[in-house]
């Protein structure tokens, strides 16, 4: 049975959603109970460098007020914290903190858990097969940290 392109699109989303959604509610177990993936990708952000909020808006390809919310909520949760430039004492800049490390971490875990789920329902030779053939067709960085601003770009104008 041949399928159509979009029905291969779907298939992937739903195989992201899939894990995605089982690594949301494991976090929640841990005691992470609103960790999102855009708090995943706005702390990988920081941690790489994007110190401010205009930084991390440029990164994630989001507006600097959607930055700003995000590092608010990440703030509140106490994943990131601020602290004085070296470079200009009238600047903070942004930093994840060791529970926000932690919140990665734990993340990551429970990904390589999933994973392990998956090549037992298909094999391991199986998978590998699949994630071999993705990395071909995606590339081997086939995500990018602006992939919070894709989804939610605005086509219409």
């Amino acid at each position: 049975m041949s399928r159509s392109g979009a029905d291969l699109a779907l298939l992937l989303l739903g195989g992201f959603r899939t894990l995605v959604d089982s690594a949301i509610t494991e976090l929640a177990a841990a005691g992470f109970e609103d960790a999102r993936p855009v708090h995943d990708f706005a702390m990988r952000a920081i941690a790489a460098g994007a110190d401010t909020a205009s930084e991390l808006g440029r990164s994630l390809s989001i507006t600097k007020q959607s930055a700003a919310r995000t590092i608010a909520v990440l703030q509140e949760r106490g994943w990131v914290t601020t602290g004085p430039d070296p470079r200009d004492a009238r600047r903070k800049r942004l930093e994840v903190t060791p529970l926000g490390f932690e919140v990665m971490r734990t993340g990551e875990a429970i990904f390589d858990r999933l994973r392990e789920e998956w090549a037992a329902r298909i094999g391991p030779a199986e998978l590998e097969k699949l994630e071999h053939h993705l990395t071909t067709l995606a590339g081997p960085q086939p995500v990018r940290f602006d992939s919070p601003g894709w989804l939610a770009q605005d086509t219409t104008g």
